[in-house]
């Protein structure tokens, strides 16, 4: 029945505004790109209130305030599905870097990382109010954490219950979805049993399983095939976090899609995300053997004082290299260091040489074992090829993502991804490469995330639908980030508007602040 009523009121909302003769925001005259895949159409927007109520020829009906998009492409905001906004949300609400790139919804707690607590969580959300909507995953490390603290250690029956309930609580709460990192501590740790039995709890909620898989380099396809079958054990959708291949697997990217549709040939729901770019971002600690990170920082500092201990792990970051194909720590650049800015920028190699030490990978290994002393840093990792890249970008079910928090502007050298994914995927590859389609670009922006993660109302511009909605200028739009200088605003996005509030107006960001908290199905059910 109340879906029933919904209905209604969005077949009557056209009629009742047209009678007053005025919607809140009309934006006329744009190429309309609807978001579903269908080639763009001119036409007029009518927003009221919150919701898209008309597209079409509004050209007799009056609005408080119309856009004149001539020339301009009216779309669907933008929807990114791998984002860590844990712990900037305060420092930068309007989230400009989003907001200038076009998006309007992200998706957080990605890579096992989230708050465990999602209702207080949203609830600190709710009070600080973003320019963004946000939903949320809960993530494997933290609830791991919570239990078993960092110890490379298998739950009994005891814990994993205990996991299975702040995971359940979490669904309850709003998750839209069960995260990994399974390169990273304490989740490294974790057999597959202990992921699926902690996906199965997510899974009763309609969860999605999103995972940063254990390995995107040597052994991608071990990790591909394991992310893969913890969906099919736990019976749900599976969404493989910023796919992509590092050396050695270069240039196999037509294998590790050939996974993807076997599995969906199964009747598997597996898709994936990607940001456009050749380089990675993460922590330090991932050079290093995941034993050395057992029990936290203090148990690696103490480890790393020990002789023997030391050379061990250099022996087997030497090995690493070897499997990785790798001469130098060259490709390895920080992104920032808290300890000590001054190495911002700069490359594993330089500051090795800096240091005075012999060019050698040895030596280069001892640079990064004191700077993981330091407090470890941040790094922008040069590890994927451009052919691979765009394989994937051509591949219908590879949404697009940007692996990225909320920007402090100015603050560090970070990976120009926070600034510019989506401009880059509209510019570089569409408009200049000519990789995509433009309709099939946003396709990738907006419904198939919506789709995906049961985003009800987002990633449509329909009637009825919420009034998240871009106006760009597809002969401009351009990514200005670049590696060197990261701290740059996308272009060419004239108009933002977020559940029916301009927020970028001509341009600039006005300082609104209408995002939404998105709940997930399993919070549906328990209201």
């Amino acid at each position: 029945m109340r879906y029933l009523k919904l209905l209604l009121l969005c077949c009557l909302l056209p009629a009742w505004a047209m009678a007053q003769n005025q919607y809140d925001v009309i934006i006329r005259n744009g190429k309309i790109i609807d978001g579903a895949g269908n080639p763009w159409f001119y036409g007029d927007v009518g927003i009221l209130k919150n919701k898209v109520v008309a597209i079409g020829d509004l050209s007799k009906v009056k609005a408080a305030k119309n856009i004149d998009a001539t020339g301009l492409i009216v779309a669907p905001g933008f929807i990114d599905v791998h984002t860590h906004i844990e712990g900037d949300e305060k420092k930068t609400p309007t989230a400009d870097n989003f907001i200038y790139d076009g998006v309007t919804t992200v998706i957080t707690g990605n890579c096992g990382g989230s708050e465990i607590n999602l209702d207080k969580y949203f609830r600190r959300l709710d009070s600080i109010k973003l320019s963004i909507n946000v939903a949320s995953l809960v993530g494997h490390n933290d609830v791991r954490r919570a239990v078993l603290g960092q110890a490379a250690v298998t739950p009994d029956a005891v814990q994993l219950k205990k996991m299975q309930d702040i995971v359940e609580q979490a669904m309850r709460d709003g998750a839209v979805g069960f995260s990994t990192g399974l390169i990273y501590t304490p989740g490294l740790y974790s057999k597959t049993p202990e992921v699926v039995a902690l996906a199965q709890a997510a899974a009763k909620y309609k969860g999605v399983y999103a995972s940063h898989i254990r390995n995107e380099s040597d052994k991608v396809f071990e990790a591909i095939a394991e992310a893969i079958d913890i969906g099919r054990q736990a019976n749900m959708p599976v969404e493989i976090s910023h796919f992509k291949v590092g050396k050695p697997n270069w240039n196999r990217s037509n294998e590790m899609i050939a996974m993807v549709e076997k599995a969906r040939a199964e009747g598997l729901e597996v898709t994936v995300d990607q940001y456009p770019y050749t380089a990675s971002s993460t922590t330090l600690n991932v050079l290093l053997p995941d034993w050395l990170l057992d029990g936290g920082r203090d148990s690696v500092y103490k480890r790393l004082d020990d002789p023997v201990i030391h050379q061990k792990v250099i022996k087997e970051m030497i090995s690493d290299m070897k499997k990785r194909q790798r001469d130098h720590f060259d490709y390895a650049f920080i992104a920032h260091c808290d300890a000590d800015t001054t190495l911002n920028g700069k490359n594993i190699q330089q500051i090795n040489i800096e240091k005075g030490r012999k060019n050698n990978i040895p030596n280069e290994i001892e640079t990064i074992l004191d700077i993981t002393k330091l407090g470890s840093a941040a790094m922008v990792f040069h590890g994927m090829n451009e052919d691979d890249v765009k394989n994937i970008m051509k591949y219908p079910l590879a949404m697009v993502a940007s692996d990225s928090g909320i920007r402090l502007f100015g603050s560090g050298v970070p990976h120009p991804r926070g600034y510019g994914t989506n401009a880059r995927v509209l510019g570089h590859y569409v408009r200049e490469e000519k990789v995509l389609r433009l309709e099939d670009a946003v396709r990738k922006m907006t419904s198939l995330p919506a789709q995906k993660f049961h985003l009800a109302g987002r990633g449509l511009l329909q009637p009825g639908m919420f009034a998240d909605v871009v106006v760009f200028d597809a002969a401009t739009v351009n990514d200005e980030s670049t590696y060197a200088k990261p701290h740059a605003y996308s272009q060419g996005f004239k108009y933002v508007l977020v559940n029916g509030i301009v927020t970028v107006d001509n341009f600039k960001h006005n300082g609104n602040r209408n995002g939404a908290i998105l709940r997930g199905p399993g919070y549906t059910q328990n209201l």
